[in-house]
């Protein structure tokens, strides 16, 4: 599994609060598993657990335009 900007944020974000992957898995009620697939770049992961993790942190998933590439 590779990186994401949401798995670099979500990592980011937890050792900024001082959280261990385990604290934020309780504190956000989800799994430990989720939490460890979901910072690795795990591409496939439910977009509701994402945002009771990302709930903690008073922020949740939205769309945003994405910065495509012209190839001259």
């Amino acid at each position: 599994m590779n990186e994401t900007p949401l798995s670099t944020a979500i990592k980011q974000l937890r050792k900024e609060y001082n959280l261990t992957q385990q604290d934020l898995a309780y504190k956000s009620g989800v799994g430990l598993r989720f939490v460890r697939e979901l910072e690795q770049g795990k591409p496939t992961v439910r977009m509701d657990k994402v945002n009771q993790v990302l709930e903690l942190f008073n922020l949740q998933l939205a769309p945003v335009p994405i910065e495509r590439r012209t190839d001259e």
